[in-house]
């Protein structure tokens, strides 16, 4: 258990236009309460920042990084190759093959340098696993996935019932 720290995710983009798609990450990620650092780096253009940015991570109070990134994307694994820190990948949907390009590129990472990876464009679910990684140390976090998931099923039987009473006019 960490006590007296709050959790911290990075998150980390290989191009500023991978930008929107994140925003829905850092918000989930906010709406958990959980401090958020931002950054653009490159695997092919910055690589040297990408390495220092990953060894000093935990160092600088990051506990989870979200490495975001299309076509190549090799970001994800260029971090994982030098922190012992969770990483997960999140590809981006790219103009060429729609993603499938970034998702085999972080999904098929060779052993030793595991990514867990999320769906294209997946950035809800890379900001909730990073919760529940980091659920294993935050105590509070754990109440906080509880009562989403609890909400998200409250929601599901709302409509639920809503398309029933759609059905039953039909």
């Amino acid at each position: 258990m960490f006590t007296g720290k709050k959790p911290k995710v990075a998150i980390v983009m290989g191009s500023d236009s991978d930008f929107p798609i994140l925003k829905n990450c850092i918000k989930v990620l906010k709406q958990f309460d959980v401090e958020v650092d931002v950054n653009v780096i490159s695997a092919h253009r910055t690589p040297y920042r990408a390495e220092e940015f990953a060894k000093n991570a935990e160092a600088n109070g990051i506990d989870v990084i979200i490495g975001a990134a299309g076509k190549a994307a090799h970001l994800p694994g260029v971090l994982a190759a030098f922190t012992t820190l969770p990483v997960i990948g999140l590809p981006i949907k790219s103009s060429t093959m729609d993603g499938l390009d970034s998702l085999l590129s972080i999904v098929q990472m060779p052993k030793g340098i595991p990514v867990a990876t999320v769906a294209i464009d997946g950035a809800d679910n890379a900001a909730i696993l990073a919760v529940q990684i980091l659920s294993i140390g935050y105590e509070d976090l754990k109440t906080k996935l509880k009562a989403f998931k609890i909400e998200m099923a409250k929601q599901v039987e709302e409509k639920n019932a809503q398309i029933k009473e759609e059905v039953s006019k039909i």
